[in-house]
């Protein structure tokens, strides 16, 4: 794996959405990619931080340059270092993973902005979806990989994960998502 090749600004990428070099299916690499969570608790005094070790996806480029795909993770690979934890994350109190085992996000659009891309789709956690849309840095590496950044905030009320002890756990969590895709 060769290291990106930098950030990819508006112009560059969407050339390389309408030129048609990037059309074609793609596959993400789930040794590579990750999809990490951060939460925290007691007034932020503690910080839970978690990664997901089981992630897939794949997208698709259109000759026009549109963007579609979908990234799951396997709810009941959250692992946060604390097996108590983690066993009460993926119960009937936060993922469910019994009844729900997939988190996925299917992106509808990419289109080129600012340092990289604006990303639109929807999220479906415990079986509810909901709209997202964040910004993501796109890179391009040397041996044709294409990988996208981004830090996408999460209220996780919205999808009816709203066990809160006490009030001493945030309902805002952070994901952070390396995503690297091949060709297939």
């Amino acid at each position: 794996m060769h290291a990106p090749s930098g950030p990819m600004t508006a112009p560059p990428l969407q050339a390389l959405l309408t030129n048609g070099s990037l059309a074609g299916d793609w596959v993400l690499d789930p040794r590579a990619s990750s999809v990490r969570l951060k939460n925290s608790s007691m007034a932020g005094l503690v910080r839970v931080n978690g990664v997901f070790r089981e992630v897939s996806g794949n997208g698709t480029v259109s000759q026009d340059g549109a963007v579609s795909g979908t990234v799951t993770v396997a709810a009941a690979s959250v692992d946060t270092r604390n097996t108590r934890r983690d066993t009460h994350l993926r119960s009937a109190d936060f993922f469910d993973s019994a009844s729900h085992p997939d988190i996925t996000f299917t992106a509808d659009g990419i289109r080129a902005a600012g340092q990289g891309a604006a990303v639109a789709g929807a999220l479906t956690v415990r079986g509810r979806t909901r709209p997202l849309s964040f910004e993501a840095a796109a890179s391009l590496t040397g041996d044709g990989e294409i990988w996208l950044d981004a830090e996408v905030h999460v209220n996780r009320g919205d999808f009816g994960l709203t066990w809160n002890l006490l009030g001493l756990v945030s309902m805002h969590s952070t994901l952070t998502i390396h995503a690297v895709f091949t060709r297939r």
